[in-house]
């Protein structure tokens, strides 16, 4: 069946439950909900033409509010709600700019992808990219009398480069546009403001690490002067958890950049890129976000003064929009996605406590993304993986069994100095601590109070992340290098914790995906190694029961397959066959993946395997109930090999 591809992350898109494009269309024949006097759009963009500045910005502050509220945006999508705004970039005031900038970067935050591509389908990067070289141009011409204090031209580039990144993130058109316009240096400017403005640095380096990643047609773009800027950052020692991420986005720029790199610096490059994220992953979110709850309840006993604008900022309905940070499951190809709908990069200022507790989840969860795409990197891409699969399959042989499923698992090979330079920074065990579930003191800090409480999702979402990272590492590097059959061992028991450990296993979706994944991996190694296995049979199948309740059969076909074919006690051999009968038993999506994973020419293979085992090995070493147990199996196997044979002669419906 061909290699495992071990799944290169992609950053996934910034909100997709706002309604979207299509979405208008359908309301089109609903006008009497959405009329003139329920629906503000029609009163706030005709107040866009008005010849006072002040109602301009009134119009386009209101616009970046009531779009949050994402049943709203079809309404403004129906009245050219783009096009409208689009001129306002480039409106006689710098408010007015930065207002309109603002309402088009909470419309895509809040419309989603499809939203998106249609604000790039109406020229919207045209006036974005004019207002983005007119800012930077302005840079060192703005003076800031106060100290701490933001020019207002850096302000509008901020929202301008936020709004580009988020056009970026959803639209391929978009980069393409922003390769052909020049943006790369334009957005390195705004990064190397960092000793004046953090805000915007960060909002530049997000925005060019996703602009970055898989786009070999900006490669050539890559200059000196951009390369210097990223490793310039790595060699900074803030401690701030806002340098902290800003350190680890241009870690991850300068990967993706890595091709452009002179020889005589990858080396010391690559090594400064692992440190960077080495140095991430050792904070303990644990023990530094209720320090930093702690240092805001302090503040708000001894209040600072706080200013017009921070007044202003802080009675936007922002904390009401991040609440619990709940993501919204999606349909792509049938499967699954997990959606991303957090929006606390517009938490208002004056949160710096809960700015930082923020970064430094980011900054982690970022580390380990990053990690999993180096450990990627060299993967054909997802057509040529399914080319691959393909021929691998119809290639299979009655006798292939073992070899088949050991291909279908076997680690892809990991560049010696990528490795070389992961292990002399502790990352594999780094990455293991990183997937234990998060304290509980932190979590309950973060639930107490309405401000904090979509960090506790945060911090689930690095668990994850870990866990992922963890099996991209298992599918990549060499067994020795990661410890021997002792860490082995080690990482299989804590692994078998995170799910049996409690009176039920969790449910969350993500997670188990995620610590399935970790599971299969290890248990590829620990079974071609001749290791012992940790999972007891009755552990197999309670993870077997789990599958059946997310979407993950595939994993665990998988997993339960070579621990079927592999492992060296009979009694587990047949224990995982049963665990597969139960998984792909019905359902439509057992269907699908029993055809994804080749399952009926591996069932058909293994069982004569099976039924000599039991002969040879059966008599003496075993008791009589076990033997019974797996004669049962052996009847069963050759029951469910004929229902497979039926299920694919059946016809579709």
């Amino acid at each position: 069946m061909g290699k495992s591809k071990t799944t290169k992350f992609k950053r996934p898109h910034f909100n997709s439950v706002g309604l979207p494009v299509s979405a208008v269309k359908e309301e089109e024949g609903a006008e009497e909900e959405h009329d003139e006097e329920s629906c503000p759009a029609a009163e706030l963009l005709e107040k866009l033409q008005s010849p006072s500045a002040d109602i301009r910005e009134f119009a386009c502050a209101s616009i970046s509010r009531v779009v949050q509220q994402s049943q709203t945006i079809p309404g403004f999508l129906q009245r050219d709600a783009v096009r409208r705004l689009g001129p306002m970039l480039l409106d006689g005031s710098l408010a007015v700019r930065e207002t309109a900038a603002g309402a088009l970067r909470n419309l895509s935050a809040c419309g989603g992808q499809e939203v998106c591509e249609d604000m790039v389908k109406h020229d919207v990067m045209t006036p974005l990219t004019a207002l983005l070289r007119e800012c930077c141009s302005g840079f060192d011409s703005a003076a800031v009398s106060m100290k701490d204090q933001s020019s207002p031209v850096e302000d509008v580039a901020n929202e301008a480069v936020n709004l580009l990144w988020n056009l970026c993130e959803s639209s391929s058109q978009a980069v393409s546009l922003f390769n052909k316009s020049g943006l790369l240096d334009v957005v390195v400017q705004c990064l190397e403001r960092h000793p004046h403005n953090m805000e915007l640095a960060i909002s530049a380096a997000h925005c060019l690490h996703t602009v970055t990643e898989d786009n070999p047609e900006l490669l050539s773009s890559t200059n000196t002067a951009v390369l210097g800027a990223l490793e310039k950052l790595l060699l900074s020692s803030q401690p701030e958890m806002a340098h902290t991420l800003l350190r680890t986005l241009a870690a991850g720029t300068l990967w993706n950049l890595k091709t452009t790199l002179p020889a005589a610096r990858q080396a010391q490059t690559l090594n400064a890129i692992v440190a960077t994220l080495s140095l991430c992953l050792d904070l303990d979110s644990g023990v530094l976000i209720p320090d930093l709850r702690r240092a805001e309840e302090a503040h708000h006993r001894n209040p600072s003064p706080v200013t017009d604008a921070e007044q202003q900022a802080a009675v936007q309905p922002v904390e009401e929009e991040m609440g619990e940070e709940e993501e919204a499951p999606t349909k792509k190809n049938g499967k699954t996605l997990m959606v991303d709908t957090d929006v606390s990069d517009l938490l208002p200022r004056g949160k710096e406590e809960l700015r930082e507790a923020t970064a430094l989840l980011t900054a982690q969860q970022t580390s380990l993304e990053i990690i999993v795409n180096m450990c990627c990197s060299d993967d054909p891409s997802d057509d040529e993986w399914e080319e691959e699969s393909s021929s691998d399959e119809s290639d299979m042989g009655p006798d292939g069994l073992c070899d088949g499923v050991s291909n279908l698992m076997s680690p892809l090979c990991l560049s010696a100095e990528v490795q070389g330079a992961l292990i002399n920074h502790s990352i594999p065990e780094k990455v293991l601590k990183k997937t234990a579930f998060p304290r509980q003191e932190a979590t309950n800090v973060c639930r107490e109070n309405p401000s904090w409480r979509g960090l506790a999702k945060r911090m689930q979402r690095v668990q994850s992340r870990a866990l992922t990272c963890l099996h991209s590492i298992l599918s990549t590097m060499d067994a020795e290098l990661l410890g021997g059959e002792a860490a082995l061992q080690g990482a299989a028991h804590h692994l078998s914790s995170l799910v049996f450990g409690a009176e039920e296993i969790p449910k969350d979706e993500e997670f188990l995906e995620a610590v399935i994944s970790a599971m299969r991996s290890l248990l590829q190694i620990i079974a071609s190694k001749n290791i012992s296995q940790c999972m007891t049979p009755q552990q197999l199948m309670s993870l077997s029961e789990a599958a059946t309740r997310c979407d993950v059969v595939s994993m665990i076909g998988n997993a339960l397959l070579q621990v079927a074919t592999k492992d060296s006690d009979l009694v587990v051999n047949g224990e995982a066959l049963d665990a597969l009968f139960d998984v792909f038993a019905d359902g439509e999506e057992a269907e699908t993946a029993a055809k994804i994973i080749s399952l009926l020419p591996a069932l058909k293979t293994l069982q004569p395997v099976f039924k000599a085992k039991i002969r040879k090995e059966g008599r003496g070493k075993y008791s009589r109930q076990q033997l019974c147990v797996l004669d049962n199996i052996k009847i069963n196997l050759r029951r469910f090999i004929g229902y497979l044979e039926k299920s694919k002669r059946s016809p579709t419906a």
